[in-house]
């Protein structure tokens, strides 16, 4: 069974950073394609960035140049850094993995930005 546990959210005035861990108990996580989503309050889950195995990386146009997804195999994490930080970049986010069509999700950090 593979387990996801994300970290490292919390408050955070705006134009702020943080970075999110996600930590994953999996043999072979190189091989996974690894994605950020987040929730707000009332709103669906959406698709934050994502990096595949091989390294190539995409980004939600909303956090396009100031989120950066990034990935270490030794360590099975996966990261997130978000710099920049706005008001409606507020939700939970969740660390999601993928392999052979299988999906593993993480229980999710909260992210409030807010001065």
């Amino acid at each position: 069974q593979v387990q996801l546990v994300e970290s490292g959210g919390g408050l955070v005035q705006p134009g702020g950073s943080l970075r999110l861990s996600c930590a994953a108990s999996a043999n072979f996580f190189s091989i996974y394609a690894m994605d950020w989503y987040r929730q707000a309050p009332g709103e669906q889950r959406e698709l934050v960035a994502g990096i595949t195995s091989g390294g190539s990386t995409n980004y939600a146009h909303s956090v396009k140049g100031r989120f950066t997804i990034s990935r270490d195999n030794a360590k099975n994490t996966v990261y997130l850094q978000m710099n920049s930080l706005k008001p409606e970049d507020t939700a939970v986010y969740y660390c999601r993995g993928v392999l052979v069509g299988i999906e593993y999700w993480g229980q999710g950090t909260q992210v409030t930005v807010s001065s």
